[in-house]
């Protein structure tokens, strides 16, 4: 072999190597040591950026994620969880540190290492697991170890009606019933790579799922929508016409300037009410209202040229702050706004599901599902 050619062998070798470390020395990476200590605080105030930057985004998951771990020194859905999910989808626009996910992989590996966690705190496991299943199929299109692990510690303390303990801390619609949680957890198992939902422990807990479902029905479109999500990949969830009646509930409900607002998903929840007595806002475009209905969708057949897909993606490009964010307001009582955070990993997502962004592994068609 000639020296030449040798030459080229090695280059065709090495370039992913060379490219990924041109890009660390052009964009530094954010690190923990990055970042203040001490939540920043999220306003509907900050300007709108001069125009859409993908690198920005980025930043803003990146520096939020890593902030929240710094200062609060724990996982949680409105931030870390749906890092996890999205920011794969940007790795070839801005590397990141793995910081927060060796933040996840350590539950399992280090505060859960002897014992793990308790029934009455369920909710950990679907948050680690979620995330970390997720990520891997947005990675590796592997289930790793770790994912598998705190995967089977949650069925561990599934409830025996079927739910998980989860956080009731009036932020809807994330931290509010135990509902929502049980649909995470469903999505993460239907998503789940390596056939890990048809593990006896897992077929076992989504029947109890399913009685869970049976017995607490939706008390929103939000809830209905997450339904309709999760019933792409698990049988008896959803009806067909129950997912279509969802989605022309939730396409119906877009604004004038192409977005979504979370508190129309809200607005027929019987009972839930603003701390202030005011009505909700449902007349504000946000980013995880137009984020959630572009990524659900897409999920559910409708393609990514269709005209209110489109419009929702250029609400995205023009509603985009300095910071890198995607506004969103605490729907109902003040959580700090920081919805904005899972808000903005949404719009990613849909970003990605139309095409705008590389990947979206997570196929819309499961014609074998559990």
């Amino acid at each position: 072999m000639t020296m030449f050619i040798r030459s080229l062998l090695l280059l065709a070798v090495f370039q992913p190597t060379i490219g990924l470390a041109q890009q660390e020395q052009e964009n530094p990476l954010i690190k923990l040591l990055d970042v203040p200590e001490g939540l920043p605080e999220i306003s509907t105030d900050e300007p709108l950026a001069v125009k859409y930057s993908a690198e920005k985004a980025a930043e803003y998951l990146d520096r939020s994620a890593l902030n929240w771990v710094k200062t609060k020194n724990c996982v949680t859905c409105h931030t870390t969880l749906f890092y996890m999910v999205a920011r794969p989808a940007l790795h070839s626009i801005l590397l990141d540190s793995g910081e927060v996910r060796s933040f996840y992989e350590d539950y399992r590996k280090v505060r859960w290492q002897e014992k793990g966690p308790s029934e009455a705190a369920g909710f950990w496991p679907i948050v680690v697991g979620t995330g970390l299943t997720f990520n891997d199929a947005q990675t590796t299109g592997r289930l790793s170890d770790v994912a598998r692990d705190v995967l089977d510690m949650m069925w561990t303390v599934q409830r025996d009606d079927g739910g998980w303990n989860w956080p009731h801390c009036d932020y809807a619609p994330m931290e509010i019933d135990d509902h929502y949680g049980v649909t995470v957890a469903a999505l993460a198992i239907g998503i789940a790579p390596d056939d890990y939902a048809r593990t006896p422990q897992s077929v076992a807990g989504l029947g109890k799922m399913r009685t869970y479902f049976n017995n607490n029905p939706p008390l929103s479109l939000h809830h209905r929508a997450m339904l309709a999500w999760i019933s792409v990949r698990i049988d008896g969830i959803a009806t067909e016409q129950q997912r279509q009646d969802t989605l022309a509930e939730l396409l119906a409900l877009q604004r004038e300037d192409g977005g979504w607002s979370t508190a129309g998903f809200l607005s027929d929840w019987k009972g839930l009410e603003r701390g202030d007595d005011e009505p909700l806002k449902t007349k504000t475009s946000d980013g995880y209202g137009t984020g959630l209905v572009i990524v659900i969708a897409r999920e559910l057949g409708v393609p990514a040229n269709d005209p209110r897909l489109h419009k929702g993606i250029q609400w995205i490009h023009a509603n985009q702050r300095e910071s890198g964010k995607w506004f969103t307001e605490s729907p109902v009582n003040d959580a700090g706004n920081l919805i904005s955070n899972a808000g903005s990993a949404f719009v990613v997502l849909a970003l990605q599901a139309c095409g705008e962004l590389p990947g979206w592994p997570f196929s819309s068609t499961q014609p074998d599902k559990q």
